[in-house]
């Protein structure tokens, strides 16, 4: 059973230029095998994306232009998270409770996933989620 404790914030290096910096995310920056890459943006003020749980799925969020908080929870425990560096992104691992809010204007999220979309992997109420936990 996943806790915070899984969710870590992790480094993606980050080669600086004169012409501009540039970030890799290869199969050494996130702990699993990526199957699929999706961002989110144009996210109107005052918004919430997520409000979901994943049974099987990691993914890795990463703030590429802007910033934004992620709320988790795992049960037991809630805490935020602010993402506001590209060069460092969240690893967010199954069963944990997520939601994005406070987008800055701009914001654009990345999202790096262990799974292709499957809708029986998502837990979509917060009730749910809890009775999954018990």
């Amino acid at each position: 059973m996943s806790t915070l404790q899984d969710c870590k914030l992790l480094s993606i290096p980050k080669i600086e230029d004169p012409r501009g910096n540039l970030s890799v995310i290869e199969h050494d920056v996130v702990p699993f095998e990526i199957k699929r890459v999706y961002y989110l943006y144009d996210v109107p003020a005052g918004a919430e994306r997520g409000g979901h749980s994943h049974k099987e799925q990691q993914e890795f969020l990463i703030a590429l232009s802007g910033s934004f908080d992620i709320l988790l929870n795992d049960g037991k425990v809630e805490k935020t998270v602010t993402l506001n560096k590209p060069f460092e992104g969240l690893l967010i691992s199954n069963g944990i409770w997520r939601e994005l809010k406070n987008f800055s204007s701009g914001a654009v999220c990345l999202v790096v996933a262990s799974a292709v979309f499957e809708e029986d992997d998502y837990i979509r109420t917060f009730d749910k989620f809890i009775h999954s936990k018990n």
